[in-house]
């Protein structure tokens, strides 16, 4: 098993900082233990192609399944962490993740880690924000040329069935890393001018998103970021709690714009939002403890996110 790991963090002294960095930097790791996951020098800096090679051959050992039996596929998916996480945050949820949810052969398929470079403290939450959102170009970048690839994959299988892409894309993000999602899809579907022809992500997971409960309003105005996530997602689910606190304090802090949409779930519903976006109150699915991340701990609610 191999660990994958993206960064927009600088390379500060051997290690990712809290710096945004001009460029993505990649790396990749045998299957490691989580205490040797957590140091920089125990993987191994690849270049982006290197990267994208060794994530498409994992990739091509992935089964092919006819389409009745889609749902069978496996995925490549990417972890978007939240706010106040340093990378060695990240990377231990991406572990747990890649374990509880990725690994052996009922697995879901190769995870990705993306780590964007939040302060990692409790008392940046606006810097962290800025951050995000300045993270977000990078990230599309990634996004456009995962675009490229599949739509070459497509192209190749006219002619040869075998060449098709044999994985679905998903993106679990948590906490603010969805407002880098959010701003990152919003800018990737400005680049590829908004295209209705292929699907990017097939399954979007909102875990406690920090960012607005309207984002999926249908009444917003065209070209809202809203609008282009949810063209360029097949699915995209919400878990939201009321119970999250640390989502309150959130709210608590911007004094304007709406409320949470992972404490609150979607502002409206039915006709109201885009048909392929819907919300999961998860409060009686968790464990009552460190409810912000409690999804990830909680047996129940790992389930329903591998559903």
């Amino acid at each position: 098993m191999t660990y994958f790991l993206m960064s927009s963090r600088k390379v500060t002294n051997g290690d990712l900082g809290s710096d945004l960095d001009s460029k993505m930097s990649y790396f990749v790791a045998p299957d490691l233990t989580l205490s040797k996951a957590l140091t920089l020098a125990n993987w191994t800096s690849v270049t982006e192609a290197e990267f994208r090679k060794q994530l498409s051959d994992a990739a091509q050992d992935f089964p092919i399944f006819s389409d009745e039996e889609n749902e069978k596929q496996k995925h490549v998916s990417l972890f978007v962490h939240g706010y106040n996480n340093s990378w060695q945050d990240a990377v231990t949820r991406y572990v747990t993740l890649k374990k509880d949810l990725f690994k052996g052969a009922n697995g879901l398929g190769e995870l990705i880690c993306y780590t964007w470079p939040s302060d990692g403290s409790a008392a940046s939450y606006l810097p962290d924000r800025e951050d995000a959102r300045e993270s977000a170009p990078l990230l599309a970048d990634a996004l456009v040329k995962l675009n490229d690839h599949v739509t070459a994959l497509q192209r190749l299988a006219i002619g040869d069935i075998d060449k098709q892409c044999r994985a679905k894309v998903s993106i679990i993000a948590h906490s603010m890393g969805n407002f880098v999602v959010q701003k990152a899809l919003a800018i990737a579907a400005k680049k590829l001018n908004s295209p209705q022809l292929i699907t990017l992500i097939h399954q979007l997971v909102m875990v406690a998103a920090d960012v607005d409960n309207d984002i999926f309003d249908r009444s917003l105005a065209a070209g809202s970021d809203g609008s282009l996530m949810s063209n360029l997602c097949y699915r995209i689910g919400v878990l939201y709690t009321g119970l999250d606190q640390v989502l309150g304090a959130s709210a608590g802090l911007k004094h304007f714009g709406t409320r949470r949409l992972g404490r609150s779930g979607l502002a409206n519903q039915g006709a109201g939002v885009y048909d392929n976006v819907f919300d999961f109150d998860v409060s009686e699915l968790i464990i009552k403890k460190n409810i912000h991340s409690a999804v990830f701990d909680s047996p129940d609610a790992m389930k329903l996110l591998r559903k």
